[in-house]
């Protein structure tokens, strides 16, 4: 009788990227990639729809970014193990990706064979980071932990509905493209544009879209939208 497969999801906008895992994980014989995603949206629609047991997520991610994208896998599909994949590997990237709630955190340089041990290891319900993440983690001082003894995020202010306005925002969606995004009012949009700038005392867009990237919800690349 055949062991049972480890059933992975990949989300990831690069398409390139997103086939080189994919071809890199058909190698193995106790892995099977389920499901491709190509945004943080699409990545929580399939993994409430095909319920794999791993999640490999990018953080910058379009429509919804990878930090907000497994928090609400999570919220979903407790299960299910994110192990997050980005090209920074800055200790703020990496308590946000704990706090959202993954198990795992990789650099997209990582060889395969980390990858795929990974991926094995958070299965299992222990939890993998890159040895370089890994040895910063447990240096860290315990000012920045919270009680529960993880790293504390940096958007601990913001609830997860705020963060994705924030993001939509910061691409440049206007409050209607918001609202229909979301599936919520324009007023409520409003309200929340409004309560985001009190709780971070920015008034206008283009700080708003200046602080997501510097928490890493949108990539850098949006500055050039900005007048």
């Amino acid at each position: 009788m055949s062991k049972k497969r480890i059933t992975v999801l990949l989300a990831e906008d690069h398409m390139i990227v997103r086939e080189g895992f994919r071809k890199m994980l058909e190698l193995e014989d106790d892995l099977e990639v389920v499901g491709e995603a190509q945004d943080g949206r699409q990545a929580v629609a399939l993994v409430k729809k095909l319920r794999p047991a791993v999640v490999l997520m990018d953080i910058a991610m379009p429509r919804l970014n990878g930090l907000e994208a497994t928090r609400q896998v999570l919220k979903a599909v407790p299960a299910t193990k994110v192990v997050i994949l980005s090209a920074h590997s800055d200790d703020a990237y990496v308590k946000d990706a704990t706090a959202a709630g993954a198990v795992g955190f990789l650099r997209k340089q990582t060889s395969s064979h980390v990858v795929c041990e990974a991926i094995r290891e958070v299965q299992k319900g222990n939890t993998f980071f890159s040895p370089t993440i890994a040895r910063r983690l447990h240096q860290l001082d315990g000012k920045s932990l919270d009680r529960a003894g993880r790293p504390q995020p940096r958007n601990a202010r913001l609830s997860s509905r705020e963060a994705e306005v924030l993001q939509l925002i910061a691409e440049g969606q206007a409050n209607k493209q918001v609202a229909a995004e979301l599936d919520i009012s324009v007023k409520t949009v409003e309200k929340h544009r409004q309560r985001l700038m009190e709780k971070l005392n920015i008034h206008d867009t283009a700080g708003l879209t200046r602080y997501a990237i510097a928490a890493g919800i949108v990539e850098s690349s949006v500055q050039l939208t900005i007048v």
